[in-house]
């Protein structure tokens, strides 16, 4: 199944269980949890690297003998968080006091980093594309910014009635300009929970997916090849997503491939101005804190 609607990926506790014997695949994996106030959470990583990534609240993390103080967020839609890194094969636990929602963005992967910790101030805000093609990238965990064996991880903010991921991409083949990467968008819709979005992925040369799915918050759509795009925001309701990637190639990128039939779009925003709503908040200074 390629759409999750929230809840039908639950397992032992998680609200969301995506690994790659369940996805089909062999590297990327997501979970999210929630705490209860003074609640923990203990875990092994296994032969995966993951990345903890406050989705709302704060929390602490045990790793490695070390301890990192996540200061977190009230949601993903008020600001940039710190996360931490966990290597494979260790023991981690993450506590809450006030009690909070966390995501884990994993990959398989073969070598063991050490844990490590990402402040909210170093993570680039990206702005893409223009008019109703605006979108904000939070790259926290993308190739080149922070440091993983295969993980790359970003968070992308779609105001409500703009479409992002477009034009419609693929990375489903390996090339000089392409990676092959498995993907998991997880979603989050401002506006309660009758706020809604949509999801589309069509078959590629080389892939077979093909989906139209409305979206809400905590769904999530697999991504295993196919052209992907557009997600839309419908008018009202700003989107989220955490997209987390991870493939086979020898070097941690992000190459992608634009369907032709709609490349022509991106050289369209030359010289048009992205939209005023854009960003929705900036990482904080270094003098603020984390």
């Amino acid at each position: 199944m390629t759409h999750l609607p929230a809840g039908r990926g639950a397992r032992d506790g998680y609200d969301l269980w995506i690994d790659p014997t369940t996805a089909g695949w062999a590297y990327s994996a997501l979970r999210v949890f929630t705490l209860e106030p003074g609640e923990q959470r203990e875990f092994t990583t296994g032969d995966s690297e993951w990345v903890v990534l406050p989705l709302a609240g704060a929390c602490t993390v045990l790793a490695d003998g070390e301890a990192f103080a996540l200061h977190g967020r009230a949601d993903v839609f008020s600001g940039v968080t710190d996360f931490c890194y966990l290597p494979r094969d260790a023991h981690a636990t993450v506590a809450s006091a006030a009690g909070g929602r966390f995501a884990l963005a994993g990959a398989r992967c073969s070598r063991r980093l050490p844990a490590s910790y990402g402040p909210a101030s170093g993570v680039p805000v990206e702005l893409r594309g223009a008019g109703g093609a605006s979108r904000q990238v939070n790259n926290f965990a993308a190739a080149g910014v922070f440091e993983c064996d295969r993980l790359i991880a970003v968070e992308v903010l779609t105001p409500g009635g703009n479409w992002s991921s477009f034009p419609p991409h693929k990375h489903d083949e390996a090339g000089p300009h392409e990676s092959r990467l498995e993907e998991v968008y997880y979603y989050e819709l401002s506006g309660g929970q009758d706020a809604m979005g949509y999801q589309r992925v069509y078959p590629s040369p080389h892939g077979s997916t093909d989906v139209l799915a409305e979206v809400r918050s905590g769904d999530a759509v697999l991504i295993p090849d196919g052209w992907h795009g557009p997600s839309m925001a419908v008018p009202g309701y700003d989107m989220y997503y955490l997209n987390v990637m991870a493939g086979p190639g020898p070097s941690r990128s992000w190459l992608i491939t634009d369907d032709p039939a709609h490349a022509w779009v991106r050289e369209s925003w030359a010289g048009r101005d992205v939209d005023p709503r854009l960003p929705l908040y900036e990482a904080p200074s270094r003098e603020d804190g984390s």
